[in-house]
């Protein structure tokens, strides 16, 4: 899966998984803030996105230094997810 697939496609699980119900994939931007940006997203949905994450690509991000940096942007969360994910998912 291409990155550019993968933020499409993170843009919908993130809309669902945080119940972001005025918020439309094409409101995301892939260089905008995740944390504190235009969606509204805090730490307590960074944890639901972690869950998400693990649940859905199988990979783990498991302290806070990492997560500030990969949930930096839709981008570099896209980024980190496609370089890490298990070879049988991509």
């Amino acid at each position: 899966m291409s990155v550019e697939t993968l933020i499409e496609e993170l843009k919908v699980k993130i809309i669902e998984v945080l119940d972001l119900p005025d918020i439309t994939p094409a409101d995301m931007d892939r260089d905008a803030r995740l944390i504190g940006g235009p969606a509204g997203i805090d730490s307590i949905d960074v944890l639901e996105m972690v869950m998400m994450i693990e649940k859905e690509y199988g990979i783990r991000i498991d302290n806070q230094e990492l997560g500030r940096e990969v949930f930096a942007t839709l981008g570099t969360l896209a980024e980190y997810i496609h370089q890490n994910q298990p070879e049988r998912t991509r």
